[in-house]
């Protein structure tokens, strides 16, 4: 959750309303008011007038207090003769005064739309760190910031508690594991520097706030996390959860029956019940070995991951760059704003023809059937995530490499904790990361060398 001015993916569809009860309202959104914690009492227009208002008339409320200042000195004087005692009235600097209003707008909004139920720990933490500096207080950036929270707060709670979970454990992960019915999701898990005021707490704090969403009850306060520190048997009957700490200040907190079982319903529904690159989606006759995965299961690699991923790759002018399965050529488009002669195989015609449409230079053909030439200094791929049909894909890619290239490939979290097909450096991306391609799969990235020497 960032306060900056920016063009939101459903701006046509928020509007700000002029009543007094309800603040958003979109064509397609069919979540009552009050789920969404709506808890305003003016329409926003009304508060922005407010904010715009004081804004102007600041100069005068510090000339007012100048004067008052100047009154109350005279007040202490006779005839202009000032005595020995020094006054100090105290002063005020626009600029400051500015910087609380602007704050206390902010505020008032986030507080007034219950942000603070429906925004994961991370957004909140990114709205604490915005406050430092906030955008301007305007109409389209309050529907830039708050607006996906208004329209979808079911989808942000979800999201808040599978990031939650998954920074605890690799199962949490695994698409194969969250499915309804599996019985392999960890009953316990393990927080380090479990103290009174270690981060520690606040993981924890994290972990109660996000069940406790998800389940409609109160949050955690300050006072029931301090209980439950000293007593980790305080909470099992109202929220599911026992807590035991060691010396050593780790804590082992283990989840109820029902508590555990609400995890998975949550985690099962953001995910979805079936994943493409569950076993349980495998097909049951065996393909040719080059066969082309079912529907390619494409999820076109957002702007956000492409820049994140080649962030950490460094690629000179004039270097080869191999895409394979390019799609629309999200990949290619970074890669030559780098310079580097770039290079995209797609299966699909539809797709080929877009990318060729925006200059790239695309072979149509099925990947897995092309014939390897070891002259690419890179190879960066999304492949299909189908089964485990990736491995294939990046197996192949492996080939084009030159002695000593490098191939990064996003692969589902599943290669990373499940498989064990492939080997190399892993960094998972953040949860939510594909959601905007139509897809809460996890993700994360592999990164591999090619051998020196060629074999």
């Amino acid at each position: 959750m960032e306060l900056r001015p920016q063009t939101p993916p459903q701006r046509e569809r928020i509007k700000v309303m002029t009543c007094e009860s309800t603040l958003f309202q979109s064509e397609q959104s069919t979540t009552p008011p009050e789920q969404t914690g709506l808890a305003l009492q003016r329409s926003l227009s009304d508060i922005t007038a407010e904010y715009d208002q004081k804004l102007a008339s600041l100069p005068q409320a510090i000339a007012n207090f100048e004067a008052a200042g100047t009154t109350l000195k005279t007040a202490a004087c006779i005839g202009g003769t000032w005595g020995n005692s020094s006054i100090d009235t105290g002063h005020v600097y626009e600029g400051k005064l500015q910087d609380a209003l602007l704050q206390s707008a902010w505020l008032h909004v986030y507080n007034g739309l219950n942000i603070e139920r429906i925004a994961s720990a991370a957004d909140k933490r990114r709205f604490q760190q915005a406050m430092v500096s906030p955008a301007p207080f305007t109409l389209e950036n309050i529907r830039a910031t708050f607006g996906d929270f208004i329209l979808n707060p079911r989808g942000n709670i979800l999201r808040g508690l599978a990031e939650v979970f998954c920074d605890l454990d690799p199962a949490y992960k695994s698409h194969d594991k969250v499915r309804i019915g599996v019985k392999g999701l960890p009953k316990r898990v393990i927080l380090s520097s479990l103290s009174d005021y270690g981060w520690g707490r606040d993981r924890l704090a994290n972990i109660l706030n996000a069940l406790a969403a998800y389940q409609n009850k109160p949050l955690a306060e300050y006072s029931e996390t301090s209980h439950f520190l000293k007593d980790g048997d305080s909470l099992a009957i109202a929220r599911g959860v026992r807590l035991k700490r060691f010396a050593n200040g780790n804590g082992h907190l283990f989840f109820e029956p029902d508590a555990l079982r609400d995890i998975n319903l949550a985690l099962a529904e953001y995910y979805g019940e079936v994943l493409p690159d569950t076993s349980e989606d495998k097909p049951t006759e065996k393909r040719p070995g080059t066969a082309v995965s079912k529907d390619l299961q494409y999820y076109p690699t957002p702007a956000a991951v492409v820049e994140q991923v080649l962030a950490d790759v460094y690629i000179r002018e004039g270097e080869r760059v191999l895409e394979p399965s390019c799609g629309c050529g999200r990949f290619l488009d970074a890669i030559r704003k780098k310079g580097a002669d770039a290079v995209g195989i797609e299966v699909d015609p539809g797709r080929a023809a877009q990318a060729r449409a925006k200059g790239h230079k695309v072979l149509l053909a099925n990947f897995l059937e092309t014939v390897p030439t070891r002259d690419y200094d890179h190879v960066v791929m999304n492949p299909p995530f189908f089964g485990q049909h990736y491995a294939k894909h990046v197996n192949h890619a492996l080939k084009f490499l030159k002695p000593g290239g490098k191939l990064i490939a996003i692969l589902p979290a599943t290669a990373r904790y499940d498989h064990g097909l492939l080997d190399g450096r892993w960094q998972d991306l953040p949860v939510g990361s594909f959601s905007e391609s139509g897809t809460n799969i996890n993700t994360t990235v592999l990164t591999m060398w090619a051998p020196k020497e060629a074999a």
